[in-house]
C-alpha cells in the first residue's frame, strides 16, 4: 500500500532534523545543505506517492466537463474548496471572476447536393450562431485565406485546411491555435458568411476539437466550428471534384454575465510568511471531454505538490490556484494579477502546469541569468527524473502569464507534448489518458521546484514593473 502525502513527509522530518542554513552573499541565491538533501529524498518519496492521481481521478469522475459558466463550473469550485480542506491546507479562499457567458446549444454541418452526406464538427468557443449554406472555398493555411482579396468570398464559406504537425513542445499550436483565434475575422473582411477549419489537432479521428476564437471589434460575427481531421480531409477531396455547398447551423453564443472564482489554497511559510512561491492550473475546462489533461492534471499536480510539501513546514508561503476560465479568454489569470498587481514582489517566483500530463523532460526560468547558481541547485535534484535544463526554451504558462508581465518571476517544468493535441479539446480528453507514472514523475518535480524555492536564501528577479501597453 502506497504511503499518504503526510506519513512519508513526516518520515522525511524524522530522518533529516533541520540544520542551520549556510551564509551566502546577499544577491546570490541559494539552497542550504539540508533542504537539497530533503528535496532529493522528497522526490524519491513523491514518485511513490498517488495523491496527484486519487485528485485527478476525484475531478474528472465527480465533476466532469466544468465549461466556464455552467452549472458544473460552480460544482467545480465547490469540489476545488473541500479538496484543497481535504487536504490540508492552512487557508483556503476564492476570489471573484467575471466574463462574458458562452453556451453551446446544439452544432450540425452537411455537404448538400450530389455528395451529401453529414459533417461532423463543433462549433468553436466563442462562436455566434446562426444557419448559413454556401459554397466551401478551401484555403492550405491563414496565410493564403489571408491574401484573398477582401470581398473575394461574398456569399461563401471559408475552409482554411491546416494540418497540425506533433512536436515534443507542441510549437505547431501557434499555427493551428492561430487559425482558431484569428480565422473568423479574416474570413468575414473577405466577405464568407461561415467559417470552417480542420481541428487543431494532431491525430487522425472524427472527434472535432473545440477552443476559443474571437472576432475583431465592429465585424459582424459569423458561425465559426472545426472538423474532425477525417471530415476535414473528406471536405478537402469533395472540393476538389468541383464546387461544393455546405450547410452549417450552430446553436450557440452569448447569454450575459457569469461570475466564477479563482480557488486558492495555501500553506503558510514558517519563516517567510508574506513571500510566496506560486503553482496552479486552471479549474474550467471543455465540455466534449472530461478534462483530464487540459487541466485536470495541472490541477491535480499541484494540489498534490502543496499537501506533500506541508508537514516539512517550508519556508515561503506554497500558493496553490485553481485559475477560473483560462479556456476563454485567460480571465482567472488577468483577475488575480489585477488583484495582486501591488504585491508582485512577494511573489518569489511561480510555475504553472497546463500541458497536460507527459513526462516532464525539461527546466527552464526567467531566472536563468540572474541566478544561476540557485538554478544548478535545482537542477542537481531535478535531473535524476530524467528532466534537463533547457535555457530558453520555457515560457510562463497561460495563467500566470499576466503577472508574469508585471515582473514576476517564473519557471517552465516542460511536459512531453508529442500526443497532447491528439486529446486537446476534444471527446477523447479522458482520465484513462493519464499515465499515473508519467503523473507522480511531474508532481516529484514540481514538488522539487516548489520546496526549493520556498527553502532559497534570496530571490529569483521578482521586481514590480510598468505594464506594457496593450496588454
Amino acid at each position: 500500500m502506497r504511503r499518504t502525502a503526510l506519513a512519508f513527509a513526516l518520515s522525511l522530518l524524522v530522518a533529516l532534523p533541520l540544520q542551520a542554513q549556510q551564509a551566502s552573499h546577499a544577491s546570490v541565491t541559494r539552497v542550504d545543505d539540508a533542504s537539497m538533501t530533503r528535496a532529493a529524498q522528497l522526490r524519491d518519496a513523491a514518485l511513490k506517492d498517488d495523491t496527484g492521481w486519487k485528485v485527478v481521478e476525484s475531478l474528472t469522475t465527480e465533476v466532469g466537463p466544468r465549461v466556464a459558466g455552467s452549472e458544473a463550473d460552480a460544482r467545480a469550485v465547490a469540489w476545488a474548496k473541500a479538496k484543497f480542506k481535504q487536504l490540508g491546507y492552512d487557508k483556503v479562499w476564492t476570489e471573484p471572476v467575471t466574463f462574458p457567458k458562452w453556451e453551446r446549444r446544439s452544432e450540425h454541418g452537411e455537404v448538400l447536393g450530389t455528395h451529401a452526406q453529414k459533417l461532423v464538427l463543433t462549433a468553436l468557443g466563442g462562436s455566434a450562431g446562426g444557419t448559413v449554406e454556401g459554397e466551401v472555398m478551401r484555403f492550405p493555411d491563414l496565410a493564403a485565406l489571408q491574401a484573398a482579396p477582401d470581398g473575394s468570398l461574398a456569399g461563401k464559406i471559408a475552409f482554411v485546411d491546416y494540418q497540425m504537425q506533433p512536436f515534443r513542445d507542441g510549437h505547431d499550436y501557434r499555427n493551428g491555435g492561430g487559425i482558431r483565434g484569428g480565422g473568423p475575422s479574416v474570413a468575414i473582411h473577405k466577405g464568407a458568411i461561415g467559417f470552417l477549419m480542420r481541428s487543431a489537432g494532431t491525430e487522425t479521428s472524427r472527434l472535432p476539437h473545440t477552443g476559443n476564437t474571437r472576432y475583431e471589434r465592429g465585424l459582424t460575427p459569423i458561425p465559426a466550428a472545426a472538423l474532425s481531421t477525417i471530415d476535414a480531409a473528406q471536405l478537402a477531396r469533395l472540393v476538389a471534384l468541383g464546387p461544393t455547398r455546405v450547410k452549417l447551423a450552430l446553436d450557440c453564443g452569448f447569454d450575459g454575465e457569469y461570475t466564477s472564482q479563482n480557488v486558492i489554497g495555501e500553506i503558510t511559510g514558517s519563516k517567510h510568511p508574506k513571500e510566496v512561491v506560486l503553482i496552479g492550473g486552471h479549474l474550467d475546462s471543455w465540455d466534449h471531454g472530461t478534462g483530464a489533461i487540459d487541466d485536470g492534471a495541472g490541477i491535480a499536480i499541484t494540489m498534490a505538490t502543496g499537501a506533500l510539501l506541508k508537514p516539512l513546514k517550508p519556508a515561503r508561503t506554497i500558493r496553490v490556484v485553481a485559475f477560473a476560465n483560462e479556456e476563454q479568454g485567460l480571465y482567472g489569470g488577468r483577475a488575480y494579477a489585477d488583484k495582486h498587481a501591488g504585491d508582485v514582489v512577494n511573489h518569489v517566483i511561480a510555475a504553472e502546469s497546463d500541458f497536460g500530463a507527459g513526462h516532464i523532460y525539461g527546466f527552464d526560468s526567467s531566472a536563468r541569468d540572474a541566478q544561476p547558481e540557485a538554478i544548478q541547485q535545482f537542477m542537481q535534484v531535478l535531473a535524476p527524473l530524467g528532466i534537463e535544463w533547457k535555457p530558453n526554451e520555457g515560457d510562463p504558462e497561460s495563467d500566470i502569464g499576466a503577472m508574469a508581465q508585471r515582473g514576476m518571476a517564473w519557471a517552465w517544468l516542460g511536459h512531453d507534448g508529442t500526443h497532447y493535441f491528439d486529446l486537446h479539446h476534444n471527446a477523447d480528453d479522458t482520465l484513462d489518458k493519464i499515465d499515473p507514472k508519467d503523473l507522480a514523475q511531474n508532481v516529484a518535480a514540481y514538488a522539487v521546484f516548489t520546496y526549493l524555492a520556498a527553502q532559497a536564501q534570496g530571490g529569483f528577479g521578482s521586481e514590480a514593473k510598468a505594464l506594457e501597453a496593450g496588454k
